[in-house]
């Protein structure tokens, strides 16, 4: 694929797009726009005008009304526009009042056929496409929704990392699972990517760590929610901010480089990564000869008819693993997906020698 830039991207600076969730009045969304164009780093504004909800009865934007005050704020402030899109319909809409980006939300990403209705009504247009991924963690729906929309004839393509639903306790409103994120730039190398911190934190208090966290693994930009009187916002009121919050945000935002010609920091970091590649190497045999343990247990198992679960010493394992994860300063969340992972791996060795046929 040869996917092009959606925005020009200036050296030590990040892609900034911001503006209200939603488009309420034409009031509220030039106020905010007005504010936002006076920071003079905007890259585009951002507002929602048709706007998916997880229930009826809450407010699901003001429509196609909202695209003339978005031509209003190009035309005053000098800003580029940008909505989303979930239809054919909806595009339709933006590209005859000359929306400049267009973005597909978690909601249309999940569903393939929502996607290709919105590719089939790109086909032969020439607007730039913003793709979040989608609401759970599947690479291959994000990836598809790609091939999708590039198959249409579009070329500038970018992406907005805005979390994945976790059924449990978090502090976010999407959990990050930021290997997904980087696994997508590693797979498209020159793509854009934008860390949509708003749907990520959903409050207030978080959203400068997460865009900081973009920012230091490498990610071109943030897409924020601003709201003029955020506690008043018709929709996510608690994780919008003001104009002037916002820039206090952007302002002490660290872009951090690439990489470094220094010969110096090349030469410890090689080093580093020298010792960290043997430890892998370690890590990779002690787990190999930990699965010859496993299938000799399935051995034992298969011969006295035994279950291969056994909650109780799952439990145990669990809180052990926990407990020295701790005290090596790894959080619980890593540990328990690590052994979760090797406990999967063991299960299925133990699973293959317990209905292997003896020839």
């Amino acid at each position: 694929m040869d996917i092009k830039p959606v925005f020009e991207k200036k050296a030590g600076q990040p892609i900034i797009i911001a503006g209200p969730c939603s488009a309420e009045t034409e009031g509220q969304v030039l106020q905010t726009a007005r504010e936002l164009a006076a920071q003079g780093n905007i890259a585009a504004f951002r507002s929602g005008i048709w706007k998916p909800r997880t229930r009826p009865g809450s407010f699901e934007g003001v429509g196609t009304e909202g695209l003339a005050w978005l031509k209003r704020v190009k035309a005053e402030t000098g800003l580029k526009v940008t909505t989303e899109v979930a239809k054919a319909a909806h595009v339709y809409d933006c590209l005859k009042a000359g929306i400049d980006v267009l973005w597909l939300g978690a909601r249309t990403t999940v569903n393939p056929f929502s996607v290709q209705e919105v590719a089939d009504a790109l086909n032969g247009a020439d607007v730039p496409v913003l793709i979040k991924n989608p609401i759970n963690p599947d690479i291959g729906l994000w990836v598809g929704a790609i091939e999708r929309i590039y198959k249409a004839g579009i070329t500038q393509i970018g992406l907005i990392h805005r979390g994945f639903s976790y059924h449990g306790e978090t502090i976010y409103r999407n959990v990050p699972r930021w290997q997904l994120a980087i696994e997508m730039k590693r797979r498209f190398p020159d793509i854009q990517i934008l860390v949509d911190n708003s749907h990520i934190c959903g409050r207030r208090d978080l959203l400068a760590d997460v865009a900081q966290e973009g920012m230091d693994l490498n990610f071109d930009g943030i897409m924020t929610e601003v709201h003029p009187r955020p506690d008043e916002a018709w929709s996510d009121a608690a994780q919008q901010i003001t104009p002037a919050t916002f820039k206090s945000l952007v302002d002490n935002l660290k872009v951090r480089q690439s990489t470094s010609e220094n010969p110096v920091f090349i030469g410890q970091l090689t080093e580093l990564r020298r010792q960290i590649s043997e430890i892998d190497d370690e890590l990779v045999g002690m787990i190999g000869r930990r699965m010859r343990l496993a299938e000799q247990i399935g051995e034992y198992k298969k011969d006295n008819n035994i279950a291969i679960l056994q909650p109780d010493r799952w439990q145990h394992l669990i809180d052990e693993f926990t407990q020295k994860g701790s005290v090596q300063g790894l959080s619980e969340q890593f540990m328990q997906s690590f052994l979760r992972a090797i406990h999967q791996e063991s299960i299925d060795h133990q699973e293959a020698v317990m209905n292997s046929k003896v020839v």
